[in-house]
């Protein structure tokens, strides 16, 4: 098969990006992973850089079919008009708003495709969800739930910062865009909290920024209820709360982070949560649709990664294998629930989801 895309930038190899280069590279594309300090070995070769030089930036992409960005979501503004000056197609795994906004404004004039969202929500969620709904003649509501947690919590906020604090403390304050009525709006963040259970773990949710990538854009007028919501265990919310609001943690997010990683570092053994459930009337019945899943740490090319790390890559990956093999545009601005579901399953990444 002639693939679109053949030779591919990775920026940043933290734990997400070393798995990503990894499953590229092990599925024989020529990929470059772009790091600011060379540490350990790897089976592709490296550049150092610091990202600072514009041109320089641009210069390292245009040798590239594409490139992958998996760096903190502030970064990730620079590297998207890098790619789109370059005229090479552009992913990410942002949850953030703002930098979205950018990528589609830059996207109204590239040569190329530009995704970003490509993780777990914004990303795969949006994508079960939006193939439950095409299943229903007439919607009612699109609740989609996800959560990253330790498999042994401990303390009260049973909790584990294996994902950016920067992007978690992001998702805690920021607004969350949901649809009301049909219409889009707004909500405050860590609100309207309920109780799921998943596989038997009795688990709370609740409202965080930017888990919905443009559901609402695409969904507006087409269903009654659609929210996206962080599911925690019991307790987690209002701890939370209490530490952005009675403790004034709101205006210093920096610190914010740095504390609660310093509290809750990261574990190994972690488990990854969805919960899709899709309200809607098919052929004059009321029905609900749901996808549920638990996903635990998986050993991928002779190593153990733990549960975020592997569907978050995998997740990436399996949306450049479609549009590298034609299953996707290759122009303009990728919305990720216009992913075909099967055909995300079908990809050799995809697959692990299914496995």
């Amino acid at each position: 098969m002639n693939r679109k895309i053949n030779s591919i930038l990775v920026i940043g190899l933290g734990k997400v990006g070393c798995l990503l280069a990894t499953l590229l590279h092990e599925n024989n594309y020529s990929v470059t992973g772009l790091v600011r300090k060379v540490e350990g070995q790897f089976p592709f070769p490296l550049v150092k850089d610091d990202l600072s030089d514009f041109t320089r930036l641009k210069k390292l992409i245009q040798e590239h079919d594409a490139v992958v960005s998996c760096l903190p979501y502030h970064l990730n503004k620079d590297v998207a008009k890098a790619a789109h000056s370059a005229e090479r197609h552009y992913f990410d795994l942002t949850e953030d708003v703002n930098t979205t906004l950018c990528v589609r404004e830059l996207s109204m004039t590239s040569k190329s495709i530009m995704a970003p969202q490509c993780g777990l929500a914004p990303g795969l969620i949006g994508i079960v969800g939006a193939n439950l709904a095409k299943g229903m003649d007439k919607l009612r509501s699109i609740e989609l739930r996800v959560g990253a947690l330790p498999q042994n919590p401990s303390g009260l906020l049973g909790y584990a910062f294996n994902w950016s604090p920067e992007g978690v403390v992001n998702e805690y304050l920021n607004e969350c865009e949901v649809i009301k009525d049909s219409k889009r709006a707004y909500v405050p963040a860590m609100e309207d909290r309920e109780t799921i259970v998943v596989d038997g773990n009795v688990l709370e949710a609740f409202t965080t920024s930017g888990g919905l990538g443009t559901m609402c854009e695409s969904f507006e007028g087409k269903v009654q209820k659609l929210n996206y919501k962080t599911m925690r265990y019991p307790g987690h919310c209002e701890l939370m709360r209490f530490f952005f609001d009675e403790l004034h943690m709101r205006t210093k997010r920096q610190l914010a982070g740095e504390i609660l990683v310093f509290a809750k570092p990261p574990v190994k053994d972690d488990v990854v949560f969805l919960h899709a459930a899709v309200e809607g009337w098919k052929s004059g019945k009321l029905r609900r649709e749901e996808f549920v899943r638990s996903y635990f740490p998986k050993e991928i090319a002779g190593k153990q990664w733990n549960a975020i790390s592997w569907t978050t890559a995998s997740s990436a990956c399996a949306v450049v294998e479609m549009v590298a093999r034609g299953d996707l545009p290759n122009i303009g601005f990728l919305k990720q629930e216009d992913v075909q579901l099967d055909s995300f399953f079908q990809t050799p990444t995809g697959a692990y989801f299914i496995k």
